[in-house]
């Protein structure tokens, strides 16, 4: 904070001339339709497209890096208000969310491992507004506020952005403030009561100052109903304010200071019945006869009816907000900046984690509250000499604060244990895990990136990252039951005491059963390193319009700890410490790309090709434990990703613009000897010498068990999530109408994924079939005012945007749908 004061002093003493003019709010929205679709031209003679990827504004056909553009108006036009939504719109770009918390942003497959957040890591895409690091993912989920633009940066960038991003990054920039008075109202209405209203207002308070303020709203009914509260899940509720004050102390020195404060309030995030596959555990112990049991049917074996029975609460309620300053203060030669930010997240949520209406796991959450405060600053070059550089320093300290709890329901002990006591409801009813978790992770860095123009078409930009890393933790669970048969409290000091006070021979059986089920354990995990990073590039401008680039990086994830507990040892009563911490990722990556335009800068066809190797992928595993929910990290032994990737655009007139992009992406572990295995290879007795395991899909039976793998090697098969071939693709045409300027216009977004799976180790069970989506608009535009009709999915396509396993190893396997058809109007209006 003592550079920002210093350069506050420095705006004191420095004379106060006229500030520079701010374009009008026709001019930005004239940048905005220019950059609407992704890395689309403008028309002949137009300016083009200025991004600040690099960390100064540049045009995007020059830089260097994968990196696609999406300006406020496409955002406005095409509904995608969220990172969900954005990615139809970028095939490179994979957004997975079972809820906020446990939602990943991954770009070419990479980023974050598939499956239930663990606090003690980190996210490999770097998510970042207005230059501020989100520490918190689900900050991901809620609506855009006053954007205008989104810069998907592909591969490695740590040697140019605070955070170390092995994967890329998400640069989110909004409108700032005005010393031309301006207003935007967007309001938007459709069926499940869908009601949206955006508004800004921007200007000047005096010659010195303007202030932005910005406010956002979504409404929406629910798309699920659930039969046993009368209640419609997954609703919108979305709401934000942002302001932003501008104070140009001079010509040379500026500052922003920001706030913003967002709450979101959904009936979600529910999965529920999709369908069943066999798994090795007994025939009788498998779904359709524990169901049978308990004379249970859910509401509908088809999924797109979309209804449910919970028989617990769901919310996913969470709150975030800050406050940050940027600095800029113009040396001459060179820019100094500065941003300081502090940020919170209140994450407070319900679940049903058994996904039916029968009382398995009545509870499992882990309400989260999480703080950080970062500190970047970053000399630029002015761009004037043959060597220009990027050099800065970052500082990042986050901590969370997380209580989970997890309770077990009177049909727990048929749905997880064998033996006499599965048919006992006392053994599990009632059984509950309280956690207290603790995380404490500070982050340093200092970087830089030259580049030196040998001639004027000739550049070489080697970059350097310095990184030191400290986590530390504590988990501590705490396991109890009252109930008519059983009553106790089992801690990590007293477990081993209460174990060996059992009774009899079955009792100890009962309390390992019960301890196994939610173990009690408490460890404290530290980790600490020092890495260094780089890249280089080498990159060539054939002629004004043709650029042709090679990069080399060598990066690294930050190493992390396990806080959402360990596997236990093999005394049964503790924990396998060796597990505690999860080693650094250590990254590869080679890239060639070509970014080229044609026939006037109408036609831009850019090209990327890319191969990424990841050694000591974090991942989840399980250990083949069927009653755990929550799995541990580890490091697989190696990942790859490779592919290729291209966006064009065609604007032939100013009436028609079209765009297709795609990417393939081929993903898998190259080595992964002890993954969890998938759930037809689950749920048997252990393997042995003697036992080998049975084949997948076979189940068991009171005479002939099947046997099961404690792991299983995946190597050579694909990673989660991530489709083969993904497309977007579409397109507008308008018409003039009067004598004013008016247009009516059509238009047309398509996307396309290949098949994926949906389960960390690929499952024959969970395997997203590919799928198309397709959305339509048509409306009259004039001067300022915009109206306009749209409909999104079209076709109402059926179609799951993830699946995942019951635990235990029943078969059961439940789905989170897409969104359905929905349409509606929408009226935007700038003044």
């Amino acid at each position: 904070m003592s550079l920002t004061l210093a350069m506050l002093l420095a705006g004191q003493t420095v004379p106060q001339p006229t500030p520079e003019p701010v374009p009008t709010p026709e001019s930005a929205q004239a940048q905005d339709d220019a950059s609407a679709a992704q890395g689309a031209p403008a028309p002949a003679g137009a300016g083009d497209i200025v991004v600040t990827a690099r960390r100064r504004a540049e045009s995007v056909q020059r830089v260097p890096i994968a990196i696609s553009v999406i300006g406020g108006a496409e955002l406005d036009k095409t509904g995608a208000f969220n990172v969900n939504r954005l990615q139809q719109q970028q095939p490179s770009l994979q957004f997975y969310s079972s809820n906020p918390r446990n939602s990943a942003i991954n770009i070419r497959g990479l980023g974050a491992p598939f499956g239930l957040t663990n606090d003690g890591i980190e996210q490999g895409v770097g998510f970042y507004v207005d230059g501020v690091y989100i520490g918190r993912i689900g900050a991901s989920t809620f609506d855009f506020v006053d954007v205008e633009r989104v810069e998907v940066l592909r591969g490695p960038q740590g040697t140019l952005y605070g955070k170390n991003t092995t994967s890329g990054a998400l640069n989110i920039t909004t409108r700032p403030p005005s010393f031309t008075p301006e207003a935007r109202i967007e309001l938007t209405a459709g069926n499940y009561e869908f009601v949206q209203a955006k508004a800004s207002v921007s200007g000047p308070l005096s010659d010195r100052v303007a202030l932005r303020l910005s406010a956002s709203s979504t409404q929406r009914q629910g798309t699920i109903y659930d039969v046993t509260s009368g209640r419609n899940l997954h609703r919108f509720e979305n709401n934000g304010v942002r302001g932003q004050l501008l104070w140009n102390a001079s010509d040379s020195l500026n500052f922003t200071l920001s706030g913003d404060y967002n709450v979101q309030n959904p009936l979600c995030c529910v999965q529920y019945y999709a369908r069943v596959g066999t798994t090795q555990r007994p025939i009788a112990r498998q779904y359709a006869a524990l169901a049978a049991a308990f004379n249970y049917r859910p509401p509908s074996t088809n999924p797109f009816d979309r209804v449910t029975d919970l028989d617990a609460p769901i919310n996913s309620r969470q709150e975030i907000g800050g406050v940050s300053l940027v600095g800029n203060w113009d040396l001459g030669p060179a820019t100094l900046t500065s941003v300081s930010a502090w940020r919170y997240w209140d994450w407070q949520p319900q679940n049903d984690r058994d996904f039916i209406g029968l009382p398995i796991t009545t509870v499992s959450q882990n309400p989260s509250q999480q703080k950080q405060v970062s500190q970047e600053l970053r000399l630029a070059s002015n761009g004037t000499n043959r060597l220009d550089y990027t050099v800065g320093a970052f500082f990042f300290h986050q901590t969370i604060n997380t209580q989970g709890s997890q309770v077990q329901g009177s049909a727990a002990s048929r749905f997880l244990l064998s033996g006499n006591d599965a048919n006992n409801p006392n053994v599990l009813n009632g059984l509950t895990s309280t956690n207290t978790i603790n995380f404490d992770n500070t982050s340093f860095a200092v970087f830089g990136k030259l580049n030196w123009a040998l001639t004027d078409a000739l550049h070489i930009q080697p970059g350097l990252r310095v990184n030191y890393d400290r986590k530390s933790g504590f988990y501590e669970s705490v396991v109890s039951i009252r109930n008519a048969q059983y009553a106790f409290t089992a801690t990590a000091d007293n477990v081993a005491a209460l174990l060996a006070s059992q009774p009899t021979a079955a009792a100890r059986t009962t309390f390992q059963n019960q301890i196994n089920t939610l173990a009690p354990q408490r460890y404290s995990p530290r980790f600490s390193a020092w890495n260094t990073s780089g890249d280089i590039t080498v990159s060539y401008d054939v002629s004004p319009d043709i650029h042709a680039y090679a990069t080399y990086a060598r990066s690294f994830k930050s190493g992390g700890i396990n806080l959402s507990g360990l596997p236990l040892n093999s005394t049964s009563t503790g924990v396998d410490l060796s597990t505690q911490t999860v080693k650094p990722e250590k990254v590869n990556n080679y890239e060639i790309g070509l970014k080229t335009q044609f026939l006037n800068r109408r036609l831009t066809l850019n090209l990327a090709g890319y191969w990424t190797d990841v050694f000591d992928y974090q991942a989840t595993v399980n250990n083949n434990a069927i009653n755990v929910i929550r799995g541990y990290l580890a490091n697989a032994g190696q990942v790859r990703s490779r592919g290729f990737e291209f966006d064009t655009s065609f604007r032939p007139n100013s009436r028609l613009n079209l765009y297709v992009n795609g990417a393939f992406t081929d993903a898998k572990y190259v080595r992964f000897a002890n993954a969890p295995c998938p759930p037809e290879l689950s749920g048997g007795s252990a393997a042995s010498a003697t036992n080998p395991a049975s084949p997948a899909g076979q189940a068991g039976s009171a005479t002939q068990p099947s046997y099961s793998p404690a792991q299983c090697d995946i190597s050579g098969q694909r990673l989660p999530g991530i489709s083969k071939w993904s497309f977007s693709f579409g397109g507008e045409y308008n018409v003039p109408v009067g004598s004013k300027g008016g247009e009516a216009y059509v238009g047309y977004d398509g996307s396309y994924r290949s098949r994926f799976s949906s389960n960390p180790s690929p499952s024959a069970y969970t395997w997203i079939e590919g799928h198309s989506l397709s959305n339509v608009r048509a409306g009259y535009r004039e001067g300022g005012i915009n109206v306009f009709g749209w409909v999104r999915n079209v076709f109402d396509k059926q179609y799951f945007e993830l699946l995942s396993t019951q635990s235990g190893s029943t078969g059961l396997i439940v789905g989170q749908p897409g969104d359905p058809r929905t349409y509606g109007v929408t009226l935007s209006t700038r003044f």
